[in-house]
C-alpha cells in the first residue's frame, strides 16, 4: 500500500488479516480525512528541514541510504507539541489485549532487516554480561533481535502476549501491560542502562506520557532505541504513522523524544540493508541526559 516516501507492508498476510480489518485496510482514503494538525507540520517541516534539497529533490532523496538521518540535524522544532489527538487515533479501537491475545510466533521484518538490527544492536549495546547493566525491552515478544547469546543480569521484556514472551531466551524476567491504557511503567526511577522497542512504536497512542515514563527509569546517560520500518499491522498504527512516510516516521519519533523532556536532541540512523529491494529499517535513538 502506497505510504507517501515509503510503503506499508502488512505484519502479516493481507488474506489473513481478519475480515473486519480487511474491510479497514482496504480503504485509505477516510484516514487522511482525519489527521490533525500534525500532518500539516510535517509537511512544513520537511521543507524546513531541507533547504539544501529542495521539497521535491528531498523526497525523492529520502528513499536514498543515509538521507534521512539529516532530518533530524539541527532541527529548530515548534514551542508547542504539534501534534493533535486526532492524530494518534486508530482504525481499530478495539482493546489491543483482544488484537493480542493468540501469540504470532512469526517476525514481522524481513531477514536483511533482522539481520542489519542485530548488527547495529552489536555496535551500541553494553558488552553481553555486563555487570549492573539492565535492558527493557519495550513491545518484547518471543524475540528481541539481540546478538546471539546476548546476555545482561537484567533484561526485562514487556509486552501484551504471555505465551511470546515466555518464549523469548535473553529475558530474565517479563511484563505483561498494555500501554496504551497504562502507560505508567511499573519501575523505580533511573533503573535501566538501556530502552529498546522494535517496530511497535508506530502503535503507542500515549507517545508522550510513555517517552516521559523512559526518561524517568532510565539512568543518566542511559540509550533509548526506537526502531521501526514501513510494515505495521494497519488497523492498530495511529493515524498519523499510516497516512505518512518513512522520513516522516523519523520526525514523529524524533518529536516524541524532543517534547518528553529530559533527553539530549534526537538522532536518526538508517540501517536499511537493501534500499529498494528488502525492507527498510530506520533508528530514531536518544540518550538521558546526565545532568
Amino acid at each position: 500500500m502506497a505510504n507517501g516516501l515509503g510503503v506499508i507492508k502488512f505484519a502479516v498476510p493481507f488474506a489473513a488479516l481478519p475480515p473486519l480489518s480487511r474491510s479497514f485496510a482496504a480503504f485509505r482514503a477516510p484516514r487522511r480525512a482525519i489527521l490533525g494538525a500534525g500532518f500539516s507540520f510535517l509537511s512544513q517541516f520537511i521543507n524546513m528541514a531541507a533547504p539544501n534539497f529542495g521539497a521535491k529533490s528531498f523526497i525523492a532523496s529520502a528513499r536514498e541510504k543515509g538521507a534521512v538521518e539529516k532530518v533530524l540535524e539541527n532541527v529548530e522544532w515548534p514551542e508547542q507539541f504539534p501534534f493533535k489527538e486526532e492524530d494518534f487515533q486508530r482504525f481499530d479501537e478495539s482493546p489491543d489485549t483482544l488484537f493480542y491475545e493468540s501469540p504470532r510466533f512469526v517476525t514481522h521484518i524481513d531477514d536483511p532487516a533482522i539481520a542489519a538490527l542485530t548488527k547495529y544492536y552489536s555496535e551500541v549495546l553494553p558488552p553481553s554480561n555486563t555487570p549492573g547493566v539492565a535492558i527493557l525491552d519495550m513491545c518484547s515478544s518471543w524475540v528481541s533481535h539481540y546478538p546471539k547469546g546476548y546476555k545482561q543480569p537484567r533484561l526485562v521484556g514487556m509486552g501484551l502476549n504471555e505465551e511470546e514472551l515466555k518464549r523469548n531466551p535473553v529475558l530474565t524476567e517479563y511484563i505483561v501491560q498494555d500501554l496504551n491504557v497504562g502507560p505508567k511503567l511499573p519501575f523505580e526511577d533511573s533503573t535501566f542502562d538501556v530502552i529498546t522497542n522494535v517496530v511497535s512504536v508506530d502503535y503507542l497512542s500515549k507517545p508522550i506520557e510513555i517517552f516521559k515514563e523512559m526518561v524517568r527509569i532510565l539512568k543518566p546517560g542511559g540509550l533509548a532505541i526506537m526502531s521501526f520500518s514501513n510494515r505495521c499491522f494497519f488497523t492498530k498504527a495511529i493515524s498519523i504513522w499510516t497516512s505518512t512516510g518513512d522520513t516522516d516516521h523519523v520526525i514523529i519519533v524524533g518529536a516524541y523524544f524532543h517534547y518528553a523532556g529530559g533527553f539530549e536532541p534526537p538522532k536518526a540512523v538508517d540501517i536499511s540493508p537493501n534500499p529498494g529491494r528488502t525492507d527498510p529499517m530506520y533508528v530514531v535513538y536518544s540518550k538521558k541526559l546526565a545532568a
